[in-house]
């Protein structure tokens, strides 16, 4: 086992690797209760997406751990569930299962990119200023999202939004959460997230705003409800609307996982002549949970950037991936507690990961304006909207618009040419 995962060459042990997994594994596990609240609101059975995350989480945390050897672990992603749920089941009318087959397809063409080679030359072909506008962009929208879900905005027929009753119980106890975590999180406190969900829902509990759980630990709820739902619409994916769907889904979890990644493994000092080694073994294992997951019943399942807390820890070879996975496992038998995971107990989780996804803003070159104007709707589409596909699609439109206006055509990637043609029939045919 040392000599599989290269203790010696690592500088690492068991001791700091199984810390490195839990110190991960804390920092995540707010994701096994967050995604299967997100899915249920699409309408699917919120014990089997419990299952179903666990899983996927296990077995794509597994896998990065044993084929590629690195400490990264892998879940259903925060903002592309949101996307799934809020943008394709509710905004589109997209069944849920319609939308499984989506992400199932996204996860295979990501398989084949990944094994061409062809998903570096896509990646290269969208402009960094758009990649950081997508990240900023799903971090307002899962915050309006958590902001709506504790109650602390609240529609309103002369502003269409406004502020809430922060005097409710379901408000007060999401903003205690909120001050919380944001002090973990300010002290450097790891697994600050799901620390800040536990307390919330305890005194939740304790002032009756969340119900007592009957028990703790129990058997293992049944998958039946979404096992193999990615296959029941699987032919019905072929249409502009779900190209669109399954673009997004592909999109996202590229730069989702690219930025993830390079990221992880600077901080690990796994980088060499700046470039990551196995890079297409760590590619190929995303993409494969992906697929899983959706088969089993879960939206897409991508690279967790809260496992730079595990590196921190001391972790540094694929053992760390694989104490994560076996932990994500452990805690199947732990469904009871997901029913005292309320909006109010998540909200301060899809907040403060919305502060983090906008940290990209500080990357765009707003002083130019062809990149600043097609940026800042991407951005702002999305909440307004409440569409993370139109915020992409109308920052893919504008891009070579403004591009061309000022005179750099030639900066255009051909590609970016085919996405507006898309992009563009998206807003013809479905809006």
């Amino acid at each position: 086992m040392k000599k599989f995962f290269e203790f010696e060459a690592l500088g690492t042990n068991y001791r700091k690797e199984s810390v490195a997994g839990l110190t991960t594994f804390l920092s995540m596990a707010y994701i096994l209760f967050v995604n299967p609240d997100m899915l249920s609101a699409a309408g699917m059975d919120r014990d089997a997406v419990f299952v179903a995350t666990a899983l996927a989480a296990a077995i794509g945390t597994l896998l990065m751990g044993i084929i590629a050897k690195y400490p990264i672990a892998l879940a259903p992603g925060m903002g592309l569930n949101a996307f799934f749920a809020f943008s394709v089941v509710l905004g589109m009318g997209v069944p849920w299962q319609t939308a499984l087959s989506g992400v199932l397809a996204s996860g295979l063409i990501f398989i084949i990119l990944t094994l061409t080679g062809v998903r570096e030359k896509i990646i290269n072909s969208i402009p960094a200023e758009l990649k950081y506008a997508v990240g900023a962009g799903i971090g307002l929208f899962i915050t309006f999202v958590g902001l709506q879900g504790a109650e602390i905005i609240k529609a309103d027929e002369s502003t269409l939004v406004a502020l809430g009753d922060l005097s409710s119980g379901t408000a007060l106890l999401a903003i205690f959460g909120v001050v919380l975590t944001v002090i973990l999180m300010v002290r450097g406190i790891n697994g600050a997230i799901f620390i800040g969900m536990v307390a919330t829902a305890i005194l939740g509990m304790l002032t009756n705003q969340v119900q007592v759980p009957q028990q703790i630990v129990s058997s293992i709820p049944s998958l039946a409800p979404t096992f193999g739902a990615a296959f029941d619409n699987f032919g019905d994916i072929f249409t502009i609307q779900m190209i669109v769907v399954i673009l997004t889904f592909l999109f996202v979890d590229f730069f989702d996982t690219a930025g993830t990644l390079v990221g992880v493994a600077n901080q690990a000092g796994l980088m060499k002549d700046n470039k990551l080694p196995r890079a297409g073994k760590a590619l190929f294992a995303d993409s494969s949970a992906t697929v899983v997951g959706s088969i089993l019943g879960t939206s897409t399942t991508t690279s967790y950037i809260e496992s730079s807390a595990g590196v921190a820890a001391g972790g540094r070879s694929g053992f760390t991936s694989v104490v994560t996975a076996v932990l994500f496992l452990l805690a199947l038998f732990f469904s009871p507690l997901l029913g005292v995971v309320t909006s109010a107990v998540t909200a301060p989780a899809l907040i403060i990961v919305g502060v983090l996804m906008v940290s990209s803003l500080g990357k765009i070159a707003w002083e130019k304006f062809e990149v600043a104007v097609p940026a800042f709707l991407t951005i702002i589409a999305m909440p307004l909207t409440y569409s993370i596909a139109t915020g992409i699609a109308i920052g893919f439109i504008f891009y070579p618009i403004t591009m061309i206006v000022k005179g750099r055509a030639k900066e255009i990637n051909p590609i970016m040419y085919g996405l507006f043609v898309i992009f563009v029939l998206y807003f013809i045919f479905l809006v």
